[in-house]
């Protein structure tokens, strides 16, 4: 009984929970266990540019769901690189494959073939049943590639008047960070002081059908596409109304217009479905790979998870009849389908199917928002509603944005090992690896529950 990897796991965790309140009640004779976590944050401080507020722990080290700071403290990871950690920590299947491949050929550039590409793509096509890929690196780069790629069929084959192509997107969003990106934000923190903006952007209320319809109606001749979020992470975990992406499919159809779904972050089994547009089918999410039964975007992007959290991949899919109007020399990139990202991605799918993450995303999901609402039932006060689906959650703290409370909060999670983030000033996100389990999961539960009693 002991010797089943599970048990052997936990006795792990018990042997380094205590190593660890050794060291510490050891080193508090000595040395503060901050001080080698401040050389680094000073270091970063000193030498890199301030382009983002994280919270004040040094991580080393990670394995599943947990992480480690350079002290040796184990923390829960609630935020999973904003879900680029589906799989989680260094899974030892990616990592391997990753070695493997970095040892025989890790670039060529397109410029020439390599022996990974081409079984990637037909790969990646199959599992998620559309005709062609482009490879590319990041998210943002994603994201550009599709409003190219949106573009150019809008002038190629609908026949779009030049340089006067709109893509409609919405409020709110969060697409990347890219000069042409941030012209069609709505965040002043990543718009704010980068102009002149990109035109040919128009926004809309997020999960307002009729007013996507009326902007649709509005000189549709013009319109290539809309894009949309299936559910808006960085704005706090926005979860439109069942039915709404059916209904902007649907109504991009009727107008010759492209519907574009940005699952950079919701896809890849975070919110209980291979894809959340497959969620908002009416099967309710378990139709996962069926592209005839769920909301088939035309263009399709995706990043983060497909990478297993090792290596940077994006994809944009699309069927021929899109994809075929890039032509060679009209994008591209130099990184985009290199052999290690081509086997990463790969295997970080497998991974994703093999060990079931979906369902255990689905499942857990429950179990988590059922948990955070009895905490909003009884502390009214502090907490004002949790939202979500499978393991993509929020809770919305009780107070205005411009207050501290909830990074006062994420401070308290993290003294009690919960690593949490605040976004738009009161909401918090919970998005754990979706390899954690139940025992784990509402071991977590309880730190957040402790936190919102002594608060």
């Amino acid at each position: 009984w002991l010797y089943t990897p599970y048990n052997i796991e936990r006795v792990e965790a018990g042997i380094n929970n205590y190593l660890y309140d050794l060291t510490n009640m050891i080193m508090s004779t000595n040395t503060p266990t901050t001080t080698r976590a401040n050389h680094h944050i000073a270091l970063e401080d000193k030498h890199g540019a301030h382009n983002y507020h994280p919270l004040p722990v040094v991580l080393s080290e990670g394995k599943g769901c947990h992480v480690w700071d350079v002290d040796g403290k184990r923390y829960f990871d609630f935020l999973s690189a904003y879900s680029a950690v589906n799989q989680g920590h260094c899974h030892p299947r990616i990592i391997d494959v990753m070695v493997e491949q970095s040892r025989k050929l890790t670039l060529t550039s397109r410029a020439f073939h390599n022996d990974q590409l081409g079984e990637y793509e037909k790969y990646l096509t199959e599992y998620f049943k559309f005709d062609k890929v482009l490879p590319m690196n990041t998210g943002a780069e994603g994201v550009e590639t599709a409003i190219k790629l949106c573009r150019k069929w809008g002038y190629d084959k609908k026949g779009i008047p030049a340089n006067q192509a709109r893509i409609i997107v919405c409020g709110q969003n969060f697409h990347g960070r890219t000069t042409t990106i941030i012209s069609f934000s709505s965040d002043p923190d990543a718009k704010g002081s980068f102009g002149p903006y990109t035109p040919g952007f128009e926004s809309v209320p997020y999960g307002d059908v009729a007013a996507m319809r009326a902007a649709l109606a509005n000189d549709p001749a013009t319109i290539a596409g809309v894009m949309v979020e299936p559910i808006q992470g960085e704005a706090g975990v926005f979860v439109p109304e069942h039915g709404y992406l059916k209904a902007v499919a649907t109504a991009c159809r009727e107008q010759n217009v492209l519907f574009i779904a940005d699952e950079i972050q919701t896809g890849i089994g975070r919110t209980g479905a291979l894809l959340r547009v497959c969620g908002d089918c009416s099967c309710g999410g378990h139709c996962e790979r069926q592209a005839e039964t769920y909301v088939r975007p035309d263009i399709l992007i995706l990043g983060k998870a497909l990478s297993g959290g090792t290596y940077p991949v994006s994809a944009v899919l699309a069927d021929d009849a899109i994809m075929e109007v890039i032509q060679p020399g009209q994008h591209g990139s130099t990184f985009g389908g290199n052999p290690v990202a081509c086997a990463v991605a790969k295997e970080a799918l497998e991974v994703i199917r093999d060990e079931k993450l979906t369902q255990n995303a689905r499942e857990l999901g429950h179990i988590f928002r059922d948990e955070m609402q009895k905490l909003v039932d009884t502390h009214p006060k502090l907490l004002t509603l949790v939202r979500g689906k499978g393991l993509l959650n929020a809770l919305v703290i009780n107070d205005s944005p411009e207050s501290k409370t909830a990074w006062n909060f994420c401070l308290a999670l993290a003294s009690k090992g919960l690593l949490a983030k605040p976004t738009h000033g009161n909401i918090i996100r919970f998005a754990p690896p979706l390899v954690i389990n139940k025992e784990q999961l509402l071991e977590a539960c309880g730190i957040i529950a402790e936190v919102v009693r002594e608060m």
